[in-house]
C-alpha cells in the first residue's frame, strides 16, 4: 500500500532549489539595472556605517536573524547576506551566517526535544513528519542524518531529530557539516551580486539548485527503500 504522506512530502525536498532559483533571479534582476544596483549599494553603505558604529550588536543581530531563518520556513536571511558581505567581507559573513544557522538548528532541536509535537504547530505548520520519523527509527546512521540535513529545509531536521531524542552530539556534527557549504555558497552569491559578476551568479545558482534537486532525489530514494523494507 502506498504511503499516504508520500505526495505530501515531495515539495519539501525541492524547497531549497526553488528558493535558490527565486533568490538568484531576484539578484540578477536587481543587478541588471544600473540605477537600482547603485541605489541598493547606497543602502548597503548606510548599513555598513550603522554596523561600524555597533561592532557587537550588528553581528549579533545578524546571527539572531539567521537563526530565525533556520527555524521558520517563511523567513530567509538570504536577503541580508549581500549587505553583510558589503559590511564585513565574505569570510566574516560566512562564519556569522553559519553560526546563526547552527544556533537556529540547535534551538529547533531543543524545543522539539523538550515540548514535543506542539512545537510543530507553530514552527512547521502543515508539515507531516511521520514518514521521516519512521525512517529514522529504521536507520539512524550518521550518513542518513547528514543526507537528511542536506536535502531538506533546515527547519525540518532539527524538529524531527529533537522529537526523536536523537543524540545531540551527532546531530550537531551533521548540522555543522551540512550548513557550512550552504553558508559559503550563499555568501558567494551575495558577493557576486555586490560586484555584479553575472556569470558567477548564474552558474553558482544553477549548480546549487541542481545539487539541491539531486540531494532531494537521493533522499527520497532512501525513504522509499526504507518503506519497502518495512513492508517486506
Amino acid at each position: 500500500m502506498a504511503d499516504p504522506t508520500a505526495t505530501e512530502q515531495v515539495p519539501a525536498h525541492r524547497v531549497r532549489a526553488i528558493l535558490l532559483v527565486v533568490m538568484v533571479a531576484g539578484m540578477v534582476a536587481l543587478a541588471l539595472s544600473d540605477p537600482v544596483h547603485v541605489a541598493v549599494l547606497q543602502v548597503f553603505e548606510a548599513a555598513k556605517t550603522l554596523m561600524a558604529g555597533h561592532p557587537v550588536l550588528g553581528p549579533l543581530l545578524f546571527v539572531v536573524l539567521s537563526a530565525l531563518a533556520a527555524m521558520l520556513a517563511f523567513f530567509s536571511s538570504a536577503v541580508l547576506v549581500p549587505a553583510a558581505v558589503y559590511a564585513w567581507g565574505p569570510l566574516v559573513c560566512t562564519v556569522l551566517l553559519w553560526a546563526g544557522w547552527m544556533l537556529g538548528g540547535l534551538v529547533s532541536y531543543g524545543l522539539a526535544y523538550r515540548f514535543g509535537r506542539p512545537v510543530l504547530k507553530w514552527l512547521a505548520p502543515g508539515k507531516s513528519i511521520t514518514r521521516y520519523q519512521r525512517r529514522l527509527r529504521e536507520e539512524a546512521s550518521f550518513g542518513f542524518v547528514l543526507l537528511f540535513q542536506l536535502a531538506l529545509p533546515s527547519e525540518v531536521p532539527g524538529l524531527v531529530l529533537g522529537l526523536a531524542h536523537f543524540p545531540l552530539r551527532t546531530y550537531l556534527l551533521a548540522l555543522a557539516i551540512a550548513e557550512l557549504p550552504y553558508a559559503a555558497g550563499t555568501t558567494i552569491l551575495g558577493a557576486s551580486f555586490v560586484s555584479r559578476q553575472f556569470g558567477l551568479l548564474l552558474s553558482l545558482g544553477a549548480v546549487a539548485a541542481l545539487t539541491a534537486i539531486l540531494l532531494g532525489r537521493v533522499f527520497r530514494r532512501r525513504l522509499g527503500n526504507g518503506s519497502g523494507r518495512a513492508q517486506a
